[in-house]
């Protein structure tokens, strides 16, 4: 194989890519979206500077993609915390489980996302949408929300899965030590909201020293949401590097 050909792929096996060259766009992507209110403390052991946290408050989040481009159908879950970076609001992607192996390696390769093998579902049952993760055998969150019990403005919808991301892009140097180590942003683009629901809702976390969720306790449930829409990734930014001590 020629240098040149050499170049012209994004990942390895190069006879057998781990991921598809493409820009996903989502399909009837289904979220299961509980605010809960944490410990402050807790939170603040797991944000990283210099990102700033207004109120110990965390999102749970269950996303059943209908359709993926370059990746088909699959389930992800995890935590994304409600932050401000040089004043603008947005939220700290903290950790995310999936059933889609190309799914986690490109977002981890290409993009930041924080990205492991986890075991999510969401579903309706007797009355409830019902969203679970599992890490191999063992349960580590249950939530569960009234189905379609009152409708949710498109506006204030669309507003909730918009907010800015931020993860850290992290690549080891071949001694261990970092290559890489940044802040990076994104958002949601091409957003077109087909349902929106909000209703009663609980969550539980149970404790696993893999999938540490519960580090984060329930203390109150504050909003729960459940939206349906199509929507695309924008490409990552950094807006800090942690080797330099500045922005980036």
């Amino acid at each position: 194989m020629k240098q040149q050909e050499v170049l012209r792929h994004v990942t390895t096996p190069l006879t057998n890519p781990a991921y598809a060259p493409v820009v996903p766009r989502f399909t009837n992507r289904e979220y299961l979206n509980i605010v809960y209110r944490t410990d402050a403390d807790a939170l603040r052991a797991v944000v990283p500077e210099p990102l700033e946290i207004d109120e110990p408050l965390v999102r749970f989040e269950v996303m059943k993609m209908g359709d993926v481009s370059g990746y088909g159908p699959y389930t992800e879950s995890g935590q994304a915390i409600p932050v401000s970076f040089e004043g603008e609001r947005g939220e700290y992607l903290h950790a995310m489980y999936l059933d889609n192996f190309p799914a986690t390696a490109s977002g981890r390769e290409i993009s930041a996302y924080p990205k492991t093998i986890g075991s999510p579902r969401l579903f309706a049952e007797n009355g409830a949408l019902v969203g679970t993760l599992d890490y191999g055998s063992q349960r580590v969150a249950t939530a569960t929300m009234g189905y379609k019990h009152h409708r949710l403005d498109v506006r204030e919808a669309e507003a909730q899965i918009t907010v800015p991301t931020f993860m850290l892009k992290t690549i080891p140097d071949y001694d261990g030590s970092p290559r890489v180590f940044e802040l990076v942003r994104t958002e949601i683009t091409d957003v077109v909201v087909k349902e929106a629901w909000t209703g009663p809702a609980r969550l539980q976390l149970f404790q696993h020293v893999l999938a540490p969720l519960a580090d984060l306790p329930v203390l109150e449930v504050v909003s729960a949401s459940h939206i349906l829409t199509d929507l695309t990734l924008a490409p990552v930014k950094p807006v800090f590097d942690y080797l330099k001590g500045a922005r980036s």
